[in-house]
Parts: structure tokens; C-alpha cells; sequence
């Protein structure tokens, strides 16, 4: 059954989470990314006999690392070695305690554009230089990963870590083996860390893409990664991740301080331990879902809104839209005089211009309501 179906208008508008509280109630919230699905069983039980425990503590890690390994296995045929593991609040948390270990004050920390927007926050803020390298856009509208850019973003000396996210948020890019096999070269050329957000991974179309964790290439060891079901199973609220380390990476892993890992929550732990198990079948019906809706988006705007540039996204339930041709500041637009509410491309870099962030992860009718809202904005006269 399609998850993204179970819940009607009103019923959502019942939730207390930032999607639904952030904006009037005449607003569609097609914005943050958060899904408009009821909890996988596998997770709704394992939080109901938490509750019923009353087991509310502060977190321990359990079984978490042995839960992602098993299914990492099953669906990428990679095994990470438990003991190579740790836990963290969130994967932005997680970015933000490695490179505390493996850089220094006032190193700069590369990153491609357009970049997740907590990512342009919180680099700067633990007093990491902010650098972006851009994609590059094909003839087609898909972006695509820039080797030769990176390569020389990469030279600059200052440079001491490259943060990776793969499958990337907001354009839906998965990189093939070859070029992740590309980019660890360029980065042990020029002796710049690796650090790669795959938080996105379960989240990939088998119809266009496979996932290649960094970590199950030989040469990648060196590296670590950011793993967690918050986003596959809409477990935002729940705080629990895992750092990764290669190989060749587990004592910075074990350098970073045991307390940060007190900022995770037990029932995010739990909850993510079920979601790792016994949550694939949903994550299944899940996908089919977002496979409609990402086709479902592109018939309706190539009737509708044909001047606005989509590109089914290979992994993600987010979808980058370029709205260039309907004026300046798009999603001002859009919700002011629309009621729709989409994440505004310049939050993600100069590149995000004329762009909107359109989250696909609800029910096929609000995004039909949806379009239908900006094409009748799109009929009207440019402000």
C-alpha cells in the first residue's frame, strides 16, 4: 500500500511538526523535507513498547550499527564494520564533529553547490571557511558532478576536507562508481579528507540509478561517511545517525568526544533500529509512490507549466525546479500569491537562482492541487 496515500488534508494538518506549523493553514507545505506518511508498523510498534517501558533514557547506540550493516548488505552488498561506527544526533551534527578532529580552525571545507542549506550554516559557524565548487548543468537540465572544477577547487592548499552528499540534496544526482572513484582520486591527489553525506541512499529509483556506498571502494579508507533512516522513514524529529569510518579512518572516529553522542535520542536510536530491519517492505511502497509522484510531477507541469525546467531526480523525494521563466523570486511568488510553500533555490547557493525545492513525498491529489495553484499564478501578469 502506497504510504503517501493513507493520510488526507486534514488529517495532516493535525501534526505539530515544522511542515504543517510554519505556514497559515491555507498554505500547501511542499517545502521542508518531511513526508506526509503515516510510521512504518516495524517502527510504530518498537516506539509503542518503548513507551509503554517508559523507556525515555538517554541513548544508547544497542544494535544500531549491526541493523545498518545488515541492511546495507542487503541493499547495496556492502558490510560496514559495526565496530567502525558511532552515533550522532544528526548527520549535520555528525559533519560538524569530524571535522572538528580532522581540520582545524579556519580551514576551508569544500562542498558542492548548490549546497544543503543547514550545510552553508553550520561549516561557517564552527569556524570552517565555507568554499563552494559548482555542478555543472548539461544541455538537458541535469546536473552533474564537475571533475575538472574539482580538481582545481581541490588545489587550493587551504583546502583540508571535501564534503560529499551522494545522493545529492537538491538535484537528486547519484554518482556512478566511476566517478566516486574520480573524486577519491582527486582527493588523495591533493591530500584533502573525503567526508560523504548518504543519508539520501535508500531513497534511489532502481529504474535510474544504483548506489554506491563510498565506503565499499578499496581505495576509499581513508574516508567516512554519514548514514540514517531519519529521512527514508520520516524519522526527522527522532535524533539518531551513524558516523562510518573506513578503515584507515577509525581513530579519528573514536577521537571524537563520547558526549556528543548524547545529543541523540534513544527513541530515534530505536526507532531506527526497526526502520534498519524490519522497514523494507514499507521502504518499497514507499518508493513505487515517489516513483508516480516524480512522474506525475512532470506530466503536470508539461501541461501546465511548460516553462518550468524538471528533471525526474534519480534518487530523493525532492524535486529541483527551475522557475527562471516566471520572474524574479519565485517562491515569494508562489506563496504569497500561489499558497504553496517550496524551499527557495538561493538558500542553496548563487546557483540556486530561479530556483524552488519541491518536496514530492505527499499524496498524488495536494501535488495536482499544487501545480494547479502555480499555473494559475503563471497565467497572470510578472511582478
Amino acid at each position: 500500500m502506497n504510504p503517501l496515500t493513507q493520510l488526507d488534508l486534514s488529517t495532516l494538518r493535525r501534526r505539530r511538526s515544522m511542515k504543517w506549523r510554519h505556514y497559515p493553514d491555507d498554505v500547501l507545505p511542499l517545502w521542508v523535507a518531511e513526508m506526509d506518511t503515516p510510521l512504518a508498523p516495524p517502527i510504530a510498534a518498537a516506539l509503542e513498547e518503548a513507551i509503554a517501558l517508559g523507556d525515555t533514557g538517554y541513548a544508547d547506540i544497542g544494535q544500531l550499527a549491526e541493523a545498518y550493516a545488515a541492511f546495507a548488505k542487503h541493499r547495496f552488498g556492502w558490510w560496514p564494520d559495526p565496530a567502525h561506527c558511532v552515533l550522532a544526533a544528526d548527520v549535520a551534527q555528525g559533519v560538524i564533529d569530524v571535522l572538528r578532529v580532522v581540520t582545524e580552525p579556519g580551514d576551508t571545507v569544500l562542498i558542492n553547490e548548490p549546497t544543503y542549506p543547514p550545510f552553508r550554516r553550520i561549516i561557517p559557524n564552527a569556524d570552517r571557511v565555507l568554499r563552494a565548487s559548482p555542478m555543472t548543468r548539461s544541455a538537458d537540465g541535469r546536473f552533474r558532478l564537475d571533475l575538472d572544477r574539482l580538481d582545481a577547487d581541490l588545489a587550493d592548499t587551504a583546502v583540508r576536507a571535501f564534503l560529499l552528499v551522494n545522493p545529492h540534496n537538491p538535484t537528486g544526482t547519484v554518482l556512478t562508481r566511476d566517478e566516486l572513484s574520480a573524486v577519491v582520486a582527486l582527493c588523495s591527489r591533493h591530500d584533502v579528507r573525503l567526508l560523504s553525506d548518504e543519508i539520501h541512499a535508500p531513497l534511489v529509483y532502481p529504474s535510474e540509478a544504483s548506489f554506491v556506498p563510498l565506503l565499499s571502494l578499496p581505495e576509499a579508507q581513508r574516508s567516512i561517511v554519514f548514514v540514517s533512516a531519519t529521512k527514508a522513514w520520516n524519522l526527522a524529529g527522532l535524533k539518531a545517525s551513524l558516523v562510518i569510518a573506513g578503515a584507515e579512518a577509525v581513530a579519528d572516529v573514536r577521537a571524537i568526544p563520547a558526549d556528543a553522542a548524547v545529543n541523540a535520542g534513544l527513541l530515534g536510536v530505536l526507532a531506527s533500529e526497526a526502520a534498519f530491519r524490519a522497514g523494507g517492505p514499507w521502504l518499497d511502497d514507499l518508493l513505487a509512490g515517489l516513483d508516480h509522484n516524480r512522474t506525475l510531477l512532470d506530466s503536470l507541469l508539461a501541461k501546465h507549466l511548460p516553462g518550468v525546467g524538471y528533471v525526474p531526480p534519480a534518487a530523493t523525494f525532492l524535486a529541483w525546479l527551475d522557475c527562471s521563466s516566471l520572474g524574479p523570486d519565485p517562491a515569494a511568488r508562489f506563496l504569497e500569491q500561489a499558497r504553496v510553500a517550496f524551499t527557495p533555490g538561493p538558500d542553496f547557493g548563487p546557483l540556486g537562482a530561479g530556483f524552488v525545492r519541491l518536496n514530492l513525498a505527499t499524496s498524488p491529489e495536494i501535488l495536482t492541487e499544487a501545480v494547479a495553484r502555480m499555473a494559475k499564478l503563471a497565467e497572470g501578469p510578472t511582478k
